[in-house]
């Protein structure tokens, strides 16, 4: 698996996959209907990817996942908006390798944060074994934060 910025041609298929992988989240602890803002929305994944945020995760050259990202402009602390998988993909260790080629594609980053609704039992679960820690929880999210180790960040500036 492989991220890159997304294209204008994919964002269709970006926001359908989108709606097939938040739907599920009726299986974990979510209320039908009940899924992040503007999940089903065009024309916001659109703005995503004129500005640079939208990523599209392949597997050779199938859309698998997409990712909205944003990185500071220190370039050292990357927010992590938003990933999903195609439904398809669904319990097959592509979230684990998307979360990784996101680290990678940032080297830079000295931290990675994002944050998850506190019913999600499946989101939840996946970011504390991917590494990341609570920082806090409010308003009915778990936010989440993975700092590099100072060696691993060290060793890029040298």
């Amino acid at each position: 698996m492989y991220i890159v910025k997304a294209e204008a041609n994919q964002v269709e298929n970006i926001v359908d996959m989108s709606i097939r992988a938040f739907e599920t989240d009726v299986n974990v602890g979510g209320v039908k209907g009940e899924c992040p803002p503007e999940f089903d929305s065009v024309e916001w994944h659109k703005q995503m990817a004129r500005d640079g945020h939208l990523y599209q995760a392949m597997i050779g050259k199938d859309l698998a996942g997409a990712a909205i990202i944003f990185q500071n402009e220190t370039k050292y602390s990357v927010y992590i908006g938003r990933i999903f998988i195609d439904s398809i993909y669904h319990r097959k260790g592509y979230g684990i390798r998307l979360m990784e080629c996101i680290e990678k594609n940032f080297p830079r980053a000295a931290e990675f944060n994002l944050d998850t609704p506190c019913w999600n039992e499946r989101t939840n679960a996946f970011y504390k074994r991917l590494g990341y820690r609570i920082i806090k929880i409010e308003d009915g999210f778990v936010f989440y934060q993975k700092r590099k180790s100072e060696s691993n960040i060290i060793q890029y500036f040298t």
